[in-house]
Formats: C-alpha cells, structure tokens, sequence
C-alpha cells in the first residue's frame, strides 16, 4: 500500500496545498515543517506556472510570486531532495504538463522519487493521453492521482478511477480553485456515484472548503479533504513571517479539529 492510500487508513486526512517557492524556497521549506507540526496528513505543493488555468486568483498569485522569485521545477524538487529526511509526511507534486514536458518526463519520474515525492496530480492532462508519463510514473512507484468533477459521465470516473492511484481527487463545484462562494447542492449523490465507481480507492474533495464548518460538512461524505486557497490567504494575511507560520497552525488545527 503506498504511503498515500495509507494515510486513509482510520482517519480522514487533511490534505494542504501550497505553492512551492512561494515567496521562496526557504520559506517553504519552513512552511512544510509547520504544515507537518500543526498535523497536515498529506502535503500538495504546487510547481509554479504562468497559466495555471484550473486555479483561482490566489493560487495564481502565489505560483507569480514564486515565478518572481526565480523558482524552476528543478529548484523545487532539488530543494525536496535535500529535506526529505525531514518530511514525515507524504508529498504529492501538481503541476501542470507543459513544465513536466519540458522537464522531461523520465528525468521528472526518476527525480521526483529521489526527492522522495509520493504521488503527482496533472491537472490539464486527460488521462487517456498520459500513457508514458503514467508508465513512466508507475516504475518509480509514485501514485498518479486523477481528477473527477460533478460532469464526469458515470462510465468516466470508473475508467478514471481504474487508472489512478493513491486516492481520486473529486472536485466539489465546477469551476476555478478557491471559490467558496459556490456549493453543489447536488454534493452528496454526486460522491455517491463516485464512490460506486471508485471501489476501494479512497476520495479526496478539494475546491471551496475554507472553513471548518465546510470542512465538517465534506468529510461526511469523503475520506478526505482537501484544502489550498483558503490556507495560502491566512498565510498571506501574516504581515511577518512568524506571522504566516502561526497563521497556518492555526488554521489547520481548527480543520483538524473537526475530522473525526
């Protein structure tokens, strides 16, 4: 069972999503040993990308701040490879395929286990068009973790599901990243028909959940949350960065709280 899957197990994870290199990559280096402290299950650190098309203002804001700042894939993952001793938790890459294409997918492959990644999301890749980078992913043992959203036909998901591993990532609204002013009050019937399609792999539910009270309402029906906008604005709000530290443990522990 890979260190993903097994973070499901007994518990309802709280998965996290920050920026890499977002201002920097000493900060986000800081920033994982706090998410990691503060009792994050599972960490998703973004490779910044100019044209994040998925993402809301705040992520993308965060990806051109690290842009900014020089951050490259290699720099990222470099900087894994160094802490990875370090990190107790597991770590999944998303980014988007132009900056693994150009990387090269064999290198991205065979460095991403050596930094010790667990598994990879690709958002804007269509899973019956990632055939090397799946092969590619699958020899270095790193979970591919797909996406399904509350359009995805029936017969989809299923063929969606059988391909990925770690757990399905089930988007809750249509939309952008960070809109929390959408729900679907379609939520529970849509995880429903995930979940008859998903069979034993484990669903996480991200886009929109940036409080609590939304945090508690999603783990009804999902094995997992899975949060980034609303973390990256309470860093943000930190005018120092101690501030931005204490922000975030704050903030996870009061999701945490609620999972149960």
């Amino acid at each position: 069972m890979s260190r993903i899957k097994e973070s499901f197990k007994n518990k309802k994870p709280l998965i996290t999503y920050i920026s890499g290199g977002d201002p920097d990559l000493d900060f986000t280096e800081k920033m994982i040993y706090q998410l990691q402290d503060s009792g994050v299950d599972i960490l998703e650190i973004g490779i910044p990308f100019s044209d994040p098309l998925a993402d809301g203002p705040t992520i993308q804001a965060a990806s051109q701040r690290a842009i900014r700042g020089g951050i490259t894939l290699e720099k990222l993952i470099k900087k894994l490879a160094e802490i990875r001793d370090e990190i107790e938790i597991p770590v999944i890459l998303m980014g988007y395929y132009n900056s693994i294409l150009n990387f090269g997918e064999k290198r991205f492959a065979h460095d991403a286990k050596a930094a010790g990644i667990s598994g990879i999301i690709i958002p804007d890749l269509p899973f019956d068009e990632d055939e090397t980078i799946s092969e590619q992913l699958k020899e270095a043992a790193i979970d591919q973790i797909r996406l399904v959203t509350p359009n995805t036909a029936t017969s989809r998901i299923k063929a969606i599901a059988d391909r990925s591993s770690g757990f399905l990532y089930s988007i809750a609204h249509l939309g952008i990243t960070g809109d929390s002013s959408r729900e679907n009050p379609a939520l529970k019937s849509y995880l429903t028909r995930v979940r008859e399609q998903a069979g034993e792999l484990p669903i996480g539910l991200g886009f929109g959940i940036d409080s609590p009270e939304k945090a508690k309402k999603a783990a009804r029906h999902a094995d997992g949350i899975i949060i980034g906008s609303a973390l990256i604005e309470k860093i943000q709000a930190g005018q120092t960065e101690e501030a931005r530290l204490n922000n975030a443990d704050s903030f996870v522990k009061s999701i945490k709280a609620v999972l149960v």
